[in-house]
C-alpha cells in the first residue's frame, strides 16, 4: 500500500542554496536586454504596502475627535521628527521625509522575508542605491556651504600629503554602510536556512516521518534574525544617514551666529 507524500512545507528543507534574486520576465528596449528580478517586483509591493498604508492612516484628518488611526499616524511623524531634531537639529529637519522613507522602505523590505519571499534589503544593489543617495546628499551639503572649491579643498586637509587617504575615505563611506546592512540581513537569512538545514538533517537521522524539530525552534531564533536585527538594521542605516549629512555642514551654533 501507497504512502501518502507529507506536504512540502512539512517534510522541512533537505538542501540549502544560497544565490542572487531570480529573474522573473526578461524584455528588450531598443536593443537591450532588461531583466526584471524578484527584488525590483519586491520593491514595488513593498512601495505599494507603504503608500498604501499611508493612505489609511492619514485618510479624513480631523483637528478634534480624532481617530486611532489618526493617532498612531501623529505618534509616528512625531516620534521620527524628534528622532531626527535630537539628532542632526532643527535646522535640518528638511531631510525628515528621506529619513522616514528610508527606515520604513529598510523595515518593510526586511521584514517581508517572515511571508516566505526574499528579502528585498538581502539584496546588496538595494543597500548600495541607499548609500549612494545619501553619498550625494552629504557632497550636496557639503558643496553648499564650502562651495565646490572649498569641497575640493577639504580632500587636501589638513595637509596634502592626505589627498588619496581622504578619497579613499569619500569613497569608503557608502560603500561601509552598505556593506553593513547588506552583510548583517543576508547573514541573518543563511544562518536561519542553516538551522532549518540542520534541523531537518537531525529529524531525518532520528528517522521521524515529521521534522518536528523545525518546529518552534527556528520561531524563537526568527524573533532575533527577522525582526530585532532587522529593526536595528535599519535604525542603524539612518542614524549614520543623519550623522554624516549633519556633519558635512556647520553646527548649530556655527549657522545661528554666522546669521
Amino acid at each position: 500500500m501507497a504512502i501518502m507524500a507529507l506536504p512540502a512545507f512539512l517534510q522541512g528543507s533537505t538542501e540549502l542554496s544560497v544565490t542572487g534574486p531570480k529573474v522573473v520576465t526578461s524584455f528588450r528596449i531598443f536593443g537591450l536586454t532588461i531583466n526584471l528580478t524578484e527584488t525590483v517586483l519586491l520593491e514595488w509591493i513593498v512601495m505599494a504596502v507603504i503608500i498604501g498604508l499611508s493612505i489609511f492612516l492619514t485618510r479624513g484628518l480631523k483637528v478634534k475627535a480624532v481617530s486611532k488611526r489618526q493617532v498612531i499616524a501623529e505618534m509616528a511623524v512625531e516620534a521620527i521628527t524628534n528622532l531626527v531634531s535630537d539628532t542632526m537639529g532643527k535646522r535640518w529637519l528638511a531631510f525628515t521625509p528621506y529619513i522616514a522613507t528610508v527606515f520604513c522602505f529598510s523595515i518593510f523590505g526586511s521584514l517581508i522575508s517572515l511571508l516566505g519571499f526574499r528579502a528585498v534589503t538581502s539584496d546588496f544593489s538595494v543597500l548600495l542605491t541607499w548609500a549612494l543617495m545619501t553619498f550625494i546628499l552629504i557632497t550636496a551639503t557639503k558643496i553648499r556651504f564650502g562651495g565646490v572649491g572649498g569641497y575640493l579643498k577639504g580632500f587636501a586637509e589638513p595637509i596634502p600629503v592626505m589627498l588619496p587617504i581622504n578619497i579613499l575615505s569619500e569613497i569608503a563611506t557608502p560603500t561601509a554602510m552598505a556593506l553593513r546592512h547588506f552583510g548583517n540581513i543576508a547573514g541573518g537569512s543563511i544562518i536561519m536556512g542553516l538551522i532549518y538545514f540542520g534541523l531537518t538533517g537531525l529529524s531525518h537521522m532520528l528517522h521521524l516521518q515529521v521534522p518536528v524539530l523545525t518546529i518552534g525552534i527556528p520561531a524563537v531564533l526568527s524573533l532575533y534574525f527577522d525582526l530585532f536585527s532587522d529593526f536595528m538594521q535599519a535604525f542603524i542605516f539612518i542614524m549614520l544617514t543623519m550623522v554624516f549629512i549633519s556633519n558635512a555642514g556647520p553646527a548649530d551654533d556655527e549657522a545661528t551666529s554666522a546669521a
